[in-house]
């Protein structure tokens, strides 16, 4: 990705680190001037990706291991972030679950889960950043949701609904604070070839995470606000938008 100058984003904070997706991405934004802050949840994960990073060149890379789940510790995190980075130009938030869908319609319990992750804990963590970009007045917010949230299917709607929500959400922050400077970011990939996807029958519609990782950058680059990536699921899920109710509820999707 071309800096707007040599050392700009120079300081990125990424959350849900070990996701392939934020790993690709993580890979392509490495060079001699740019410092990490990585969280995840997995300690061993966390420092082989840490190491792979500083093995590229990395100028250097702090870690935080906690579970994102837990939001009472958001606060310290993210604090500790901004004082270890110096400051934050980039905040990557890639952390999510798809979930049991058939367990969800059966236990809310379960659908609760899967919507405090992929909507409640992101909020905690967007309602920081924003707040935190916007006082410095820039700043680079990049968020990976779904296509999934574009329209409810019942194949996975609990993770459709927690990834509209968020769309949602991030239109309004973007609402809010776009015009102090701030770039707000929704990322919608369609199906990538990672862990959380192996059990589902790849396609030709399969992205790999360097894929993904190089439209985020072209995104973050281009000051965009949305990005459907790869690029063809803004049609797909143009036509999926456009059908009308009366016959959507009667498909298998």
């Amino acid at each position: 990705m071309p800096d707007r100058d040599p050392l700009f984003p120079s300081r990125v904070l990424v959350l849900g680190a070990t996701s392939s997706i934020a790993i690709a991405t993580m890979r392509r934004l490495v060079s001699p001037n740019r410092h990490f802050m990585l969280v995840a949840r997995n300690a061993d994960r966390l420092t082989a990706v840490a190491q792979d990073l500083m093995t590229r060149g990395a100028l250097a890379v702090d870690t935080w291991v906690m579970d994102l789940d837990d939001t009472a510790a958001h606060l310290e995190m993210l604090a500790s972030a901004a004082e270890r980075l110096g400051r934050i130009d980039l905040a990557l938030i890639a952390h999510g679950v798809l979930g049991d869908q058939q367990a969800a319609e059966a236990d809310f319990e379960v659908a609760a889960a899967i919507l405090h992750t992929n909507f409640v804990s992101t909020v905690s963590l967007l309602t920081w950043l924003g707040n935190y970009f916007r006082a410095q007045s820039a700043g680079m917010l990049a968020v990976i949701s779904s296509v999934a949230g574009d329209r409810g299917r019942k194949s996975n709607y609990v993770y459709g609904a927690s990834k509209g929500a968020l769309n949602v959400f991030l239109e309004g922050l973007r609402n809010r604070i776009d015009r102090d400077g701030v770039q707000v970011l929704t990322i919608k990939p369609g199906f990538v070839a990672t862990p959380m996807t192996a059990h589902v029958a790849h396609n030709a519609l399969f992205a790999s995470p360097d894929q993904i990782a190089r439209g985020i950058l072209k995104a973050v680059d281009r000051r965009r606000d949305v990005a459907y990536l790869p690029w063809f699921w803004y049609w797909i899920m143009l036509l999926v938008r456009a059908i009308p109710n009366r016959f959507f509820k009667k498909m298998n999707l």
